[in-house]
């Protein structure tokens, strides 16, 4: 494979039937203009909603006013992505990266709602300005005292609301987990750091949740270049729309500001490049450097490379990235820098003496063989994705892996699938979003619903929606090559008649085909 960008081929799954068979449906004139407004209105409708939801509560005082925010989001989202497919490209465009803009303001409005994972960004960030690694100490530790203030250390008095941890001591913190060091890698480090050092004093939740709308719109550009260059121009919009108005986006990446949104960055700028090669090597690591999840698309950035030195050079660049990365935090933390990531890992039921994942599996099979299991079929995935992958939508196969390790360990974050909200946008295969559902789903109705099997029932009925869609496109892939035959038997058909009629012979000085003789005369009626 050449630097060049690849050239676009058609998908049977995705393409719409031939010309033969179909005449355009993209609305001119009035019809434009009407699908732009009704656009425009679902879009500022998903944008309060979003709002609204937030204003609503805690994931902890208000778990089912959410669920049902939620619920109604969706809906516009869905709505609007429909009928942004037949609004013209460059109105379409506009709609998107103006509708990825408010809907991230709207998710500017509160503080955050569901998670405090940011509260540990904000205090690392903090903590690597005063010269200290974060992997160092945890945030309780005697010897960062001086580092506290009343934002996310509260005083005495004030211990009490949502999101309140307390260590003991006397002491009470926002941050999640303060007796334990920080669980985030190098990269991810690096931009909290940054972020602190452009904030203004006592500026709270706003950097970070800022920063992570930026990401978020980057992200949006980023999906409408690569989509352009290397897929359909004609669906780049309706595509990137996946990725812009997803209420997930909004709720997770900007008012969450999960870090995750960085590493989904880096991940479309590795698979969009022109070819597999060392710059995609390197920005698939600066991914994994940011959140470890991003390996799980090391595959389909190696589809179809079978040549040992194109593998070689994607995977040497990633190497290369997450080592040099590291290098400052080894240098002053050791082993360290593994920071709470074991003793996360035996938190969340991944190992073999407390299960609280793999939730489809465990249905058929015995809790101690189901990790195993995983890893199997995901190993199995990933050679599959890597051999028979197609190089020229590396994303197909990152997909495919990505969402089926979800489906798999069954997590209960929603915001671990925000990769896949990015795959799925890439790629047009819109019933993988159910994934995301499902982790929101069990994120917040396990307090409504005490006992009850949601995390089996959740991410299984992800599974059956992706299984029907699989279904669904598989046969519209036939139909699609059928009218492609058909379309192309009919043009050869009119071309043979049409040369036939062309070298017909005049009734009087003709070639008789047959004999390739001019002086035949014709052969009188009876």
């Amino acid at each position: 494979m050449t630097g060049t960008a690849a050239p676009h081929r058609q998908d049977p799954e995705t393409s719409p039937a031939p010309p033969s068979s179909v005449r355009s449906t993209q609305p001119t004139g009035h019809g434009a203009r009407t699908r732009v407004a009704v656009t425009a209105l679902l879009l500022a409708a998903l944008a309060a909603v979003v709002a609204g939801t937030l204003r609503a509560g805690d994931d902890h005082s208000a778990p089912g006013r959410l669920l049902a925010g939620y619920a109604v989001a969706w809906t516009l989202f869905a709505a609007a992505v429909w009928t942004v497919r037949k609004v013209p490209a460059r109105a379409a465009t506009a709609l998107v990266l103006t509708g990825s803009a408010v809907i991230a303001l709207a998710g500017l409005t509160t503080q955050p709602r569901t998670s405090t994972d940011m509260y540990r960004y904000a205090w690392d960030g903090r903590v690597q300005a005063a010269g200290i690694s974060p992997y160092a100490y945890p945030p309780a530790a005697p010897r960062l005292t001086r580092l506290r203030d009343d934002w996310l250390f509260p005083p005495r008095e004030a211990c009490k609301g949502w999101g309140i941890a307390r260590p003991g001591n006397g002491l009470c913190a926002r941050i999640n987990r303060p007796t334990v060091p920080t669980i985030y890698p190098p990269l991810a480090e690096g931009w909290y750091l940054a972020v602190h050092a452009v904030s203004p004093p006592d500026s709270r939740h706003k950097p970070l949740q800022i920063g992570g709308a930026v990401l978020a719109f980057g992200t949006t550009a980023a999906l409408l270049r690569v989509l352009r260059r290397r897929g359909d121009p004609r669906q780049a919009p309706a595509r990137a729309a996946l990725w812009a108005w997803c209420p997930a986006v909004a709720l997770e990446a900007v008012n969450n500001a999960h870090i995750d949104t960085l590493g989904v960055l880096f991940t479309v700028l590795a698979l969009g490049t022109a070819a597999a090669g060392t710059r995609r090597g390197a920005l698939l690591g600066a991914a994994i450097a940011v959140k470890v999840l991003p390996v799980l698309a090391l595959p389909g950035a190696l589809a179809g490379q079978r040549g040992p030195a194109r593998v070689l050079r994607v995977v040497t660049g990633s190497v290369a990235a997450v080592a040099l990365a590291y290098l400052p935090y080894v240098v002053a933390s050791g082993a360290k820098v593994l920071g709470y990531l074991p003793g996360y890992l035996r938190e969340e039921g991944y190992d073999t003496g407390h299960v609280r994942r793999f939730a489809l599996l465990r249905l058929l099979l015995p809790d101690a063989a189901a990790g195993a299991t995983a890893a199997v079929l995901l190993a199995l995935i990933g050679l599959a994705v890597w051999w028979r992958g197609d190089p020229a939508r590396p994303w197909r196969g990152a997909l495919l892996l990505t969402g089926t390790a979800l489906l798999l360990f069954s997590p209960s974050y929603p915001w671990y699938s925000l990769l896949v909200v990015a795959f799925v946008a890439m790629d047009g295969r819109w019933e993988w979003l159910t994934v995301t559902l499902a982790g929101t789903t069990l994120y917040l109705g396990d307090r409504l619903l005490p006992g009850f099997p949601l995390q089996a029932w959740a991410y299984g009925t992800a599974a059956i929606v992706i299984a029907a869609g699989a279904c669904l496109r598989s046969s519209k892939a036939r139909r699609f090559l059928r009218h492609a035959q058909e379309g192309a038997r009919g043009e050869g058909a009119e071309g043979s008649a049409g040369g036939r009629r062309a070298g017909a012979p005049g009734r009087r000085g003709g070639v008789h085909h047959g004999t390739g003789r001019s002086d035949v005369p014709d052969r009188p009626r009876r």
